[in-house]
């Protein structure tokens, strides 16, 4: 894990001057940002928030909202449920979304930490606004991403991956400028 020491030496070093970081970790699909979250959160003894949980439900999944960059991830739950508790340095309580059945499933506690990591795709979407104190943008080669989300989902998962949410956030990275925006990127 050394290409992570530029996150863990500025972490640390945020984390001791302020007592309190909050890292975020954006990037493309099969970069290795949760891997890293949970290795950065096991050295830290770190909190984490997923991203992925913050899926966009059936309900809300018109075309018009599908079309907007970053409009497959509920911003909205997200900057309700998640943000005030990152404000303020309190516990966090949300129901995560599970893709697997499509519907809500185990609520999530996420207790306050000196070190918060908030990892996944979107989770630079300005509509938040700048929440982090450090931010990273993980990127893969589209062989290996292919290798990746092969390995983690099977062969049949990867035409989806092409050809739908590749694509979105490749739209939400260019729409925002994300790979601009961030501290570090890998």
């Amino acid at each position: 894990m050394d290409h992570l020491l530029p996150i863990i030496e500025q972490t640390e070093s945020l984390a001791h001057r302020t007592g309190r970081c909050i890292l975020v970790i954006d990037g493309m699909a099969a970069a290795g940002k949760t891997t890293a979250a949970q290795y950065l959160s096991s050295r830290w003894n770190a909190s984490v928030v997923h991203m992925d949980d913050f899926f966009l439900p059936p309900e809300l999944r018109t075309a018009e909202r599908l079309s907007e960059p970053g409009g497959n991830v509920h911003y909205e739950r997200f900057a309700e449920e998640v943000l005030p508790a990152l404000k303020t340095n309190t516990p966090i309580c949300y129901r995560a979304f599970d893709c697997s059945v499509m519907a809500y499933g185990k609520t999530q506690f996420v207790p306050a930490a000196p070190i918060v990591i908030v990892e996944g795709a979107y989770s630079m979407h300005p509509i938040f606004e700048k929440y982090w104190d450090l931010s990273a943008f993980f990127t893969v080669d589209t062989e290996e991403q292919k290798r990746r989300i092969v390995a983690r989902g099977g062969e049949d998962i990867w035409p989806i991956f092409r050809d739908r949410w590749i694509p979105m956030e490749n739209a939400y990275h260019a729409a925002f400028g994300v790979q601009d925006r961030v501290d570090i990127v890998l």
